[in-house]
């Protein structure tokens, strides 16, 4: 009688437990995913899109805000762009200056560039630093257009300074007993990832 090998039951798996155990996994690992849209295990990253931080944003409008006793600073309508090469984002609003010095506001437009950080205290993604990059106004010229695009332009990088643009739910940092911290921030052309360490 020729010799066979037969394995121990416990090394034996039939087709139909074998599709079960799978299955299982899958669903396990499912599980642990939900609300971890953004989360990439194998690249240890969380990305945003632009289209989901655009919207984020926007609910933060409109911002208004006097600059003395004599001006009225209102922002409005953000449109959000993403700067890869440079690993910043820009802000591009609408402006109006209201004044009693002035016979109807003066509005246009300000686009503001900044850098991004976290904040672990709020879990919280910010833009840090805002500058205002360009700054036109509407039929004001002059001195009188110099002197109000200093003041949009001061009054909106005070307005942006820290402004949330995503916070992380704790469920989204925490898979099992891990919880992940937020390392190095990437602007991408479409998106923005943060490495999940």
């Amino acid at each position: 009688m020729p010799f066979r090998r037969v394995l121990p039951s416990a090394y034996s798996l039939s087709p139909a437990l074998t599709r079960r155990s799978l299955l299982g996994a899958c669903i396990a690992l499912a599980s642990c995913s939900q609300g971890l849209v953004g989360v990439n295990f194998f690249s240890g990253e969380y990305t945003i899109t632009r289209q989901e931080l655009q919207e984020l944003v926007a609910r933060s409008f409109p911002l208004t805000r006097r600059y003395g006793a004599l001006f009225s600073v209102s922002l409005s309508d953000p449109r959000l762009s993403l700067d890869a090469a440079a690993n910043r984002i820009a802000v591009a609003v609408r402006v109006s200056i209201a004044s009693v010095l002035l016979p109807q506001p003066a509005g246009g437009q300000i686009t503001l560039s900044g850098a991004l950080r976290y904040d672990p205290s709020t879990r919280t993604l910010r833009l840090d630093q805002p500058n205002a990059e360009h700054i036109a106004l509407d039929g004001v010229t002059g001195q009188d257009a110099q002197h109000l695009q200093r003041i949009g332009a001061g009054v909106a990088q005070q307005l942006l300074q820290g402004q949330a643009l995503h916070t992380f739910r704790p469920d989204e940092l925490t898979v099992g007993l891990k919880t992940y911290e937020i390392g190095a921030i990437t602007v991408h052309e479409d998106s923005v990832s943060v490495q999940l360490k």
